[in-house]
């Protein structure tokens, strides 16, 4: 009886998850409009242009290797730029382009340059100014203020970068220890040592409050921000919006189909136990350390982003099906999403792009950054939500 209670279990599983993938995509359809939409107004503005070249100091010192001038340094910013603002779309293209740059100065066409890799940990490790979906997915799995986690995943992502950087120049000897880096480096490490320290003085009932409020905030700001910019600049901003919200559209009908696919590969994982035996087997060995295991059921998600993308966002939506929007588990499973990017998926896409087989250290300090954020993200949980 058991075996058919499993096997019944994963046929409901399976139509379940169907259904959840369908209604998820759905859902992300009207925010992605508004969001692409806003993007659209950005670019057309120049707003991510002016983004790129407010970064230019700071990456010319990340690349010493490109000649001054050079079109690499242009893809490269703006790809960075699209990345810190959410525009997947338009970042992955750049980013091709700025590899094929990169790789018409690389002495030697089979291995990665230090630029190249520099480029690809800077991708990985996943900056994101605004978590526009992952806000998306709490509200819509039911999260009482889905902006909660806005604040601990920008902290978290920050981290992340930072690492990398760190773990990149140590290994390519860069010196970041001239005015333009110091400056630039302290700045980020005081803004997040500052918003931790204010955080960690406030008692816990007020906690999620003020980082909800703090999101919602900059959000609007940043709406209001992007048209009246737009109106400056003198552009047509309704069709600008138009034309971005379209693109909005397409994309939320383009991930239906592999939505589906994973939240039924998961729901399968989960239903046939085998979920389980992961989790008890994590919690048992941290138990005999004596560790608290509060955070284990998100490690599926985190184990899975360097991976896959798709995989993880379905696993961050089964922990918050699983253990609730609002619960421990599914705001820090919300916050390793957020935290770095699918570092083996990005290099395999880029590098794959060039011919570039031997990733050197690539992957090591890609890895890095990434192990950086989850721990960031398990010790911010305690301090937010704890």
């Amino acid at each position: 009886m058991g075996d058919v209670q499993v096997f019944t279990n994963m046929i409901n599983g399976t139509f379940s998850s169907s259904k959840t993938a369908f209604e998820i995509s759905l859902g992300l359809t009207g925010v992605l409009s508004l969001w692409l939409g806003m993007m659209k107004i950005g670019e057309k503005s120049g707003l991510i242009n002016a983004l790129s070249r407010w970064l230019s100091p700071v990456f010319s010192k990340l690349f010493p290797d490109i000649p001054k001038g050079h079109p690499a340094a242009g893809a490269i910013f703006m790809n960075i730029a699209a990345n810190m603002l959410g525009l997947d779309n338009a970042a992955t293209p750049l980013g091709l382009k700025a590899m094929e740059e990169l790789q018409s100065i690389n002495p030697k066409k089979d291995s990665a340059s230090n630029p190249m890799i520099m480029f690809l940990v800077l991708n990985t490790s996943g900056l994101v100014i605004i978590p526009i979906s992952i806000m998306v997915y709490r509200a819509q799995q039911g999260a009482a203020q889905p902006t909660d986690v806005f604040i601990p995943i920008l902290i978290t992502t920050i981290v992340a970068t930072l690492v990398g950087i760190i773990a990149v120049s140590i290994y390519q000897h860069i010196n970041l220890l001239n005015r333009t880096m110091l400056l630039f480096l302290g700045g980020i490490i005081l803004f997040v040592t500052a918003i931790t320290t204010l955080f960690s003085l406030i008692n816990k009932a007020s906690v999620n409050t003020y980082s909800t409020l703090t999101a919602n905030i900059f959000l609007f700001l940043v709406i209001v921000g992007f048209i009246l910019n737009g109106f400056r600049k003198k552009i047509n901003v309704y069709d600008a919006f138009i034309e971005g919200a379209k693109e909005g559209f397409g994309t939320a009908v383009r991930i239906i189909p592999y939505l589906v696919a994973i939240l039924v590969a998961v729901g399968i994982f989960r239903a046939s136990g085998a979920m389980d035996l992961l989790i008890k087997g994590i919690t048992v060995t941290l138990q005999a350390m004596h560790i608290n295991t509060d955070f284990v059921g998100a490690l599926p998600t985190a184990l899975m982003k360097p991976l896959s993308g798709s995989g993880s966002r379905g696993l961050m939506v089964d922990a918050m099906r699983t253990y609730g929007a609002d619960s421990f588990v599914g705001r820090l499973a919300c916050m390793m999403q957020g935290s770095t990017d699918t570092t083996f998926y990005i290099l395999a896409v880029y590098f794959g792009s060039v011919g570039i087989r031997k990733t050197r250290h690539a992957v090591t300090c890609g890895l890095i950054a990434d192990f950086s954020g989850t721990i960031t993200a398990i010790l911010l949980c305690y301090l937010f939500f704890g």
